[in-house]
């Protein structure tokens, strides 16, 4: 093991079992991830409103036939969700840069706070988020022993945690299974088909959005109040 200086903090050097680490000010970098994902959120509502303009030119045309929509509101109905699609995927790139970052930060305050508390090694913060199938519970079992390591007195509930990664893992599969059915889709029906599942999609990313603003606020909040308590577990 190596040691460890707490870092802007101050206190005395630890002895740590997933290498050097220090303590670093969680709040910069938590207030710049919780605006990014906000406006990431943002997208997604403006999203929800963009699969509702396809979603009803395709009833539409499922109901009534061709020739009772303009040819002008399908393409328009087009150009916004194509829009849509490129101001989400910037915004939502934007995001995970900032979310990593922080997340990646406040791991290691949290190694500072609780050595042994970590199940996974500390290259997996990131690492777990683009490896197929661990990704699907290898970051909320990585978020839950931070959390626990950096409430300041006592054991915090993972509602907040657990409510966030649910409504995540739904935004992922309702995504996939909508971007299937609208490359698959050949008649208008099952183009309206397709919607649907974009705009459940869309929600399911909204709220998850929202969530995680309010996961990085309060472990921020807690990282930052433990370390100006002096609240350290040295590592024997």
């Amino acid at each position: 093991m190596q040691p460890v200086q707490t870092g802007e903090y101050g206190g005395a050097p630890m002895q740590l079992p997933h290498g050097p680490a220090w303590l670093r000010s969680p709040v910069g970098l938590g207030k710049a991830a919780a605006v990014a994902v906000g406006v990431a959120a943002a997208t997604d509502l403006f999203a929800v409103w963009s699969g509702y303009v396809s979603y009803d030119v395709a009833d539409r045309l499922v109901g009534d036939g061709f020739g009772a929509v303009p040819v002008t509101e399908v393409d328009r109905a087009d150009t916004i969700y194509t829009a849509t699609g490129v101001v989400q995927t910037v915004a939502f790139v934007v995001a995970i840069v900032l979310f990593l970052v922080w997340f990646q930060r406040v791991r290691v305050n949290a190694e500072v706070f609780d050595p042994f508390g970590h199940r996974m090694k500390r290259g997996w913060t990131c690492g777990s988020w683009f490896v197929p199938i661990v990704n699907l519970w290898f970051p909320r079992r990585i978020m839950e022993d931070v959390w626990d390591a950096s409430v300041p007195a006592g054991r915090a509930s993972h509602g907040l945690v657990n409510g966030w990664w649910a409504f995540w893992l739904l935004a992922l599969f309702t995504d996939r299974y909508g971007a299937t059915a609208y490359r698959r889709a050949e008649t208008p029906g099952d183009v309206r088909d397709a919607f649907g599942a974009v705009i459940l999609s869309d929600v399911a990313h909204l709220v998850a959005g929202v969530l995680a603003v309010l996961v990085i606020l309060r472990l921020t909040r807690m990282q930052d109040e433990k370390a100006r308590g002096g609240a350290l577990t040295v590592a024997v």
